[in-house]
């Protein structure tokens, strides 16, 4: 099993306080944050051939006795009103950002937010992926949280994490000491 795998589930078993055998996790983000280069990192898949995501691609990525169901959803903003379409029964929400597009934070923050509030995400936990962090312009995931507020959110469990898809670098989550 490669090390992204393991490191997800640990921020699973962390966050969720269980080991369910079924996990059902939404992958998010603004368009072009990097969302299914990153499934493809985590289900050890070649990323070099990576179109924009039209509709939804749904992956199944089984270790350790469980079922990872990753619904990586398209990001464009014609497609984003048909986010919450996806969210019943979600046990773990992870939102990609892409670290060194500056000019779309405040817009990536407004979707965060709004699904936030989203009731089907009521106390679901957040992993949010600060990604492409293998570029020289991008910010890192400290200055991120504190521009998204995710220190407000006292209703979830959340973490961030700096990664690069493209590289997998990052992509191993380790829970923050």
């Amino acid at each position: 099993m490669g090390e992204a795998q393991k490191g997800l589930l640990s921020v699973i078993e962390k966050l969720k306080g269980s080991t369910e055998q079924e996990v059902r996790i939404v992958l998010l983000g603004l368009d072009n944050a990097g969302k299914t280069t990153l499934l493809k990192s985590l289900a050890s898949e070649d990323v070099n051939t990576i179109t924009p995501t039209q509709g939804f691609n749904i992956k199944s990525v089984a270790s350790h006795g469980m079922k990872l169901n990753v619904w990586d959803i398209g990001g464009q903003r014609k497609i984003r009103p048909f986010w919450k379409k996806y969210l019943e029964n979600t046990d773990l929400l992870i939102y990609v950002i892409d670290s060194a597009d500056k000019k779309r934070f405040e817009e990536t923050g407004l979707e965060l937010s709004e699904l936030i509030d989203e009731e089907n995400l009521k106390g679901v936990p957040v992993l949010i992926f600060a990604n492409k962090q293998d570029l020289a312009t991008a910010s890192p995931a400290s200055e991120i949280a504190e521009g998204l507020n995710l220190h407000t959110y006292r209703d979830r469990e959340w973490q961030i994490q700096a990664c690069s898809a493209v590289s997998g670098e990052g992509v191993q989550v380790r829970p923050q000491l």
